[in-house]
C-alpha cells in the first residue's frame, strides 16, 4: 500500500460531471480567475491521480475540498471524488462550509471517502489522525477572536490522537501547525506528546508557500501538499 497526499482541491462543479468531455464541465468559482496557474486544475488533478494512484492506495486530502456552502451543492464535487481510484481520507478546510454536521457529511460522501473529526483511521498499523487546525498565536493575522477556535482545534487534534491505537501516527491538518514565524505552538506540543512522525498540511498558496515549514523540525517530518504547490499531482508520502 502507498499513501499519497494532496490538499486544496477547491472543486466547484455545477450540473453533471463529464470526465470524458472536460469542456462540458462548468464551475461556479473557477480558480483560474484567482490565479492563472490553476487553469484546468480539476482535470489535471484527475489525470495525474489516475496515472499514479491504484485502487489499493490511500490519498490524504487535508481540506478545502469543495467551495460548496451546503451539502446539496457539493453533489457533483462528491461525484468527482467518487470517480478517483484509491481510498480518500479527509479533514476539513477553512472553506469547507458544506461540512457542518459530521454525521450528515459522512452520509453524503462517496463510499471511497472517509472524513476524520475527533477520531482516526487505522491503515495496516499506521494511525491517520487529524483536524482542520487554525491560525496560531503571535502570527501576523491572529486576532483575539481566533483564540477560541485555536483552542477548540487543539482539543480536536488531541481527541483524534488519543483515539488511535499503539503504532506510528501520521497527522493531516489543513493549516500549517505553526504561525508564519514557525514559533512553537500547542499543535507542535501535541504532535511531540503523541510521538507523531509525519504531518501533511495545505492552505498555503502562491507566494505564501515561502512560509512553509522545513522538511523536518522538532523531530517531525512535514509535507506541504497544497495542490498548486504540488503542480496538481498527488505526492507519495509513505510506501510499504
Amino acid at each position: 500500500m502507498r499513501i499519497f497526499a494532496i490538499a486544496d482541491l477547491h472543486l466547484s462543479f455545477t450540473g453533471a460531471l463529464h470526465v470524458d468531455n472536460w469542456d462540458a464541465n462548468r464551475e461556479y468559482k473557477p480558480m483560474v480567475d484567482l490565479d492563472k496557474t490553476w487553469h484546468n486544475h480539476a482535470r489535471r488533478i484527475y489525470e495525474n491521480w489516475h496515472r499514479l494512484v491504484k485502487e489499493d492506495d490511500v490519498v490524504l486530502v487535508p481540506g478545502d475540498i469543495s467551495w460548496a456552502m451546503r451539502l446539496d451543492e457539493a453533489r457533483t464535487d462528491f461525484d468527482y471524488l467518487g470517480s478517483l481510484p484509491g481510498r480518500l481520507i479527509c479533514v476539513q478546510g477553512n472553506h469547507d462550509y458544506w461540512w457542518q454536521s459530521i454525521s450528515r457529511a459522512r452520509a453524503a460522501v462517496p463510499s471511497n471517502v472517509h472524513l476524520i473529526q475527533n477520531d482516526h483511521v487505522e491503515l495496516d498499523g499506521i494511525n491517520i489522525c487529524g483536524t482542520r487546525g487554525w491560525l496560531c498565536p503571535n502570527g501576523a493575522y491572529f486576532k483575539e477572536e481566533d483564540e477560541k477556535i485555536y483552542r477548540r482545534e487543539l482539543i480536536r487534534l488531541e481527541n483524534s490522537l488519543r483515539s488511535a491505537q499503539a503504532g506510528p501516527k501520521l497527522v493531516m491538518m489543513h493549516y500549517m501547525p505553526t504561525n508564519e514565524k514557525h514559533d512553537y505552538s500547542g499543535f507542535i506540543e501535541l504532535l511531540q506528546k503523541y510521538e507523531v512522525a509525519t504531518v501533511v498540511y495545505g492552505h498555503l498558496h502562491a507566494k505564501a508557500c515561502r512560509y512553509r515549514l522545513p522538511d523536518r523540525a522538532w523531530g517531525i517530518n512535514f509535507h506541504l501538499t497544497s495542490a498548486d504547490y504540488l503542480n496538481f499531482t498527488p505526492r507519495l508520502i509513505v510506501s510499504y
